[in-house]
């Protein structure tokens, strides 16, 4: 479908489906892009430019750019960036290219050619560009880079993210904000090879991807400030092999990046332009709300809790979120709520007062101790008492500006299915519609053998005959490991 898209003045020539769901997205990744160009002359580069719309934007509404350098490994992607440029008046300032991303930035390394500014949008993980990412970005340059494989970087597969990113990523309430701590733990790794470091402007996890602004530096002593103060190695806190609140065993992951993720007074001066300036974007109340709620992050805590796995934990009703946050303020601890999660708590008191808080809550609304297995959390976090009487009363800095406010802070799905499409096909165009996709692979685990004794009976999918010379027909090796199989040559 051939589709005209007019967000503010660009216009986007692009094939392709599910327009409204990319347009809605760049919008708001371009919107927060513009805004972070303060200085003129800067030499831009988005790596995988698809149709070029994003750089049109660039080109249409950031100031005072030298030039700016749309690249894709499609040829036919190539031609229509060149396409969208011409069509939108900015072909002066846009360059089309036709290149591998990483060859590309990996042939900018040198201090003259390197680029301002680089944009990474893949359509997954971004890991096979930041190698050349952070060798091609000049001194104090901004890496723009998103990643969509979300779950792989959320904990559904610790071992792959280990493989692409150097961590391991954990399964739990607070994946979202891991995950922005890997990606920037694998930015700092791969600078700090080139002697390189990384300072985060902004980190973000919205809808089905996150993404961070960082500025690379070159320092030889911030580098080895890396890995610890002293240029030693870093300690870990004590720890038995069982926790000492549940009983049960820790799990490990990362490492990740600990560090501040945002730079607070560069948002405070994003947030004021946007705010000065409401219909330059199209996106600016979400841009606002989004930021608002950054602002009000605690800086040094990073994770956070969620009420409802607390809650789920001790298998006892929700505490209200300004309940609990009272609470906490009460106890003389600091609390924010998180961008990345809608009942977030981030807080900087201790496992033992969070647990003290919601087994003074449970006995307000007490659950059935009968009911409890002895080897359970909930068991084990009950059978003590709490070492303080927390208190409930709601305190009216529980409830932070941007709640008072009623900013667009977690916006709410445009569509059905809302989310990652399809992955387009190596020839163009978009492969299987995601809901078929999703009804042909339905109760494809259901059904499945476990008996042992079945599974002779069970066609395996290993029997492959093969050709070799001479017109003789063998079966492959795994034949001979399949034992029990009724085998039929001809």
């Amino acid at each position: 479908m051939l589709f005209l898209v007019t967000p503010d003045c660009a216009v986007d020539l692009w094939l392709m489906s599910d327009s409204d769901l990319w347009f809605v997205v760049s919008q708001f990744i371009s919107g927060t892009f513009g805004i972070f160009i303060l200085c003129q002359g800067l030499r831009v580069l988005e790596g995988l430019a698809a149709s070029g719309l994003r750089s049109v934007r660039f080109a249409l509404e950031v100031p005072g750019l030298h030039s700016i350098t749309a690249n894709d490994f499609s040829s036919k992607a190539a031609a229509l960036i060149a396409r969208n440029a011409q069509y939108n008046g900015v072909g002066h300032l846009l360059q089309a290219s036709c290149r591998d991303a990483s060859m590309l930035m990996y042939e900018m390394r040198k201090k003259k050619d390197r680029y301002d500014v680089i944009d990474l949008d893949p359509y997954g993980s971004p890991v096979t560009f930041l190698d050349a990412a952070v060798q091609s970005v000049s001194e104090g340059g901004l890496l723009c880079i998103t990643c969509t494989d979300m779950a792989v970087m959320a904990g559904n597969s610790g071992e792959t993210c280990y493989s692409k990113y150097g961590s391991i990523s954990i399964k739990a309430k607070y994946c979202h904000e891991m995950a922005l701590r890997i990606i920037l733990h694998s930015l700092d790794q791969r600078a700090a090879v080139y002697q390189r470091y990384i300072q985060p402007l902004l980190s973000v996890s919205v809808d089905f991807y996150i993404r961070v602004f960082v500025r690379v530096f070159t320092g030889q002593a911030t580098v080895k400030n890396s890995a610890s103060v002293k240029y030693s190695a870093a300690t870990g806190p004590p720890v038995g092999p069982e926790c000492q609140h549940c009983g049960h065993r820790h799990q490990l992951g990362g490492p990740i990046w600990a560090e501040p993720i945002h730079d607070l007074r560069f948002v405070q001066k994003v947030l004021s332009a946007v705010s000065g300036n409401p219909s330059r974007f199209g996106t600016s109340k979400r841009i606002e709300g989004v930021l608002s709620m950054v602002t009000e992050e605690l800086e040094d805590v990073p994770l956070y809790y969620t009420i409802d796995n607390l809650s789920s934990t001790l298998h006892c009703n929700t505490p209200p979120l300004l309940q609990f946050r009272s609470a906490l303020l009460h106890a003389g601890h600091r609390v924010s709520m998180s961008h990345a999660c809608k009942n977030a708590i981030k807080t900087d008191a201790p496992p033992a007062a969070i647990w003290d808080i919601m087994r003074c809550w449970e006995k307000t609304n007490p659950v059935k101790r009968e009911k409890l297995s002895p080897t359970s959390p909930a068991f084990k976090i009950l059978s003590c008492e709490p070492s303080f009487e927390a208190c409930f009363r709601v305190r009216e800095d529980a409830n932070p500006q941007s709640r008072k406010r009623h900013l667009t802070r977690f916006q709410e799905n445009p569509q059905a299915f809302w989310g990652p499409k399809a992955r387009a096909k190596a020839g163009g165009g978009i492969s299987m519609n995601l809901q078929d996709k999703r009804k042909k692979c339905q109760n494809k685990r259901k059904g499945q053998i476990t008996d042992s004794s079945q599974l002779k009976n069970f066609p395996c999918k290993k029997f492959k005959k093969v050709q070799v010379y001479q017109s003789c027909l063998i079966y492959c090796d795994a034949l001979f490991m399949c034992l029990g199989h009724k085998v039929h040559i001809r």
